[in-house]
């Protein structure tokens, strides 16, 4: 559908073809058939899990997309008190989530409506822990403002500023967010990415005076695979905007014609869960942030480095592919900060990152899902599988021209456009994995300079 290890990073012409050709008899015109994400059972951790368990019981909802949204609602309800320091930079629980599904089979309204619930229970328990929920759609920037203000002068009317600065943002139809960030002169997108970063958000015009001083954003989107391949622009696919978000699929687990509602004894018992990990962090305390820190376990530290050398920036093959997907390490390290909280600990231990990790994988395997053709999908591993087989063969005589690694590694089985590829994905890695040298030839033998491929 897109693109795979080639030079080529703007999305096609029509890129919802394939969904709608799929959409319209199951089918669709894919090369090989593959198998929707799989997300791991490690994901249904603590809370979220007995949460997503008792939602989907007796249900077509997702267990898992119930489990994200409360993680993105939970996020936003601990405020930015809890806090984890990596290098310079101090992490908070906000999370965004995306829920991609079919329409009619994603049950993406159901997957929020239980965490709606459990909201007003936490209201009814103590409505000083519960965060502020804005579900009318958001078009701009001065109104994303507006709902989070410092205070402002209107005339002679002074209008307080909003203390609590914990705004979760349900957009059931974030197609409407993508709409409006196409409008010229609209900054929104630019301000949810600010939201994410935890930035102050400043006037984007001299005439406005409304100003949001250390927000704290949470949002839950959902959106149909054609209209976000549709509106979504390359500008926003590389920008940084679309790889901030936890980007699922999921849809309904099961055909039950008379859905089962989830008894209001659980659903306040679970909200009694969520108020307790609350109080446990001091999420009602608004105006001191940055109080409680929170550690990695030695375990922890020694297992997240081992992933972040491996899994957290492994090459995907794809340069669409690369840029949704280059936030992995700090998201992983705020889910897993998000459940060792609502495990009531301040200490981060390998439990939290093995979870955190699965998501990781769910939201890997979802973005290549919608964003890449099953074709392409299979290209890519070959190409990578092709550049594995050239380090091997580097790494064992430590040198090769492209000759050698033509005839000595692949025995002219593999044909040169497979090899340039490769040899392109190995260089363009970051940071590469091999150099070329330029060797010159004997004074008696004019001609080109030799291309010597060798390790970094």
């Amino acid at each position: 559908m897109e693109h795979g290890v080639t030079s080529r990073s703007a999305l096609p012409d029509n890129p919802a073809a394939e969904w709608e050709a799929w959409e319209a008899d199951d089918g669709g015109p894919l090369s090989t058939h593959r198998n929707a994400p799989q997300p791991e059972l490690s994901c249904l951790h603590g809370v979220f899990g007995d949460v997503a368990r008792a939602g989907s019981d007796g249900s077509e909802t997702n267990a898992y997309a119930i489990a994200a949204n409360l993680m993105s609602y939970l996020s936003c309800a601990i405020g930015r008190g809890p806090y984890l320091p990596v290098g310079n930079t101090w992490h908070h629980t906000r999370m965004f989530l995306l829920h991609v599904g079919r329409s009619g089979r994603g049950r993406k309204g159901d997957a929020v409506s239980l965490v709606i619930r459990l909201d007003h229970a936490l209201r009814e328990l103590n409505a000083a822990f519960a965060p502020q929920v804005h579900r009318g759609g958001l078009s701009s920037r001065e109104g994303l403002v507006a709902l989070m203000h410092d205070g402002y002068r209107q005339g002679r009317l002074e209008v307080p500023s909003i203390a609590d600065k914990r705004l979760w943002v349900v957009e059931s139809e974030f197609a409407n967010v993508l709409h409006q960030s196409r409008r010229d002169g609209n900054t929104l997108s630019a301000a949810l990415r600010d939201c994410w970063d935890g930035v102050s958000l400043k006037p984007a015009t001299k005439n406005n005076r409304l100003y949001a001083t250390d927000p704290h954003v949470c949002l839950s989107g959902a959106i149909s695979p054609i209209e976000l391949l549709s509106l979504v622009q390359h500008r926003e696919l590389t920008n940084g905007f679309a790889n901030r978000f936890l980007i699922i699929w999921a849809e309904r687990s099961q055909v039950v014609p008379f859905p089962r509602e989830t008894p209001q004894a659980i659903v306040t018992a679970l909200a009694q869960r969520l108020l307790d990990i609350l109080q446990f962090v001091h999420a009602n305390w608004h105006d001191t942030m940055d109080r409680l820190r929170v550690e990695l376990s030695p375990k922890a530290q020694w297992r997240y480095a081992q992933l972040y050398r491996g899994e957290l920036n492994e090459d995907s093959g794809s340069p669409l592919v690369a840029a949704l997907l280059e936030r992995r390490a700090p998201m992983l390290l705020r889910i897993a900060l998000l459940f060792a909280l609502a495990d009531l600990q301040l200490c981060i231990d390998v439990p939290h990152i093995e979870a955190a990790m699965a998501w990781v994988r769910y939201t890997t395997a979802s973005v290549k899902y919608i964003f890449t053709s099953a074709a392409e999908n299979e290209r890519t591993a070959q190409v990578i599988e092709t550049a594995q087989r050239i380090l091997t063969f580097l790494q064992e005589r430590g040198a090769g021209s492209r000759r050698d690694i033509t005839v000595d590694c692949f025995k002219r089985h593999v044909s040169k456009a497979r090899i340039d590829e490769a040899l392109e994905h190995l260089l363009g890695s970051s940071p590469p994995k091999i150099q070329v040298q330029l060797v010159s030839r004997p004074r008696e033998c004019p001609g080109t300079p030799t291309k010597i491929y060798c390790l970094t």
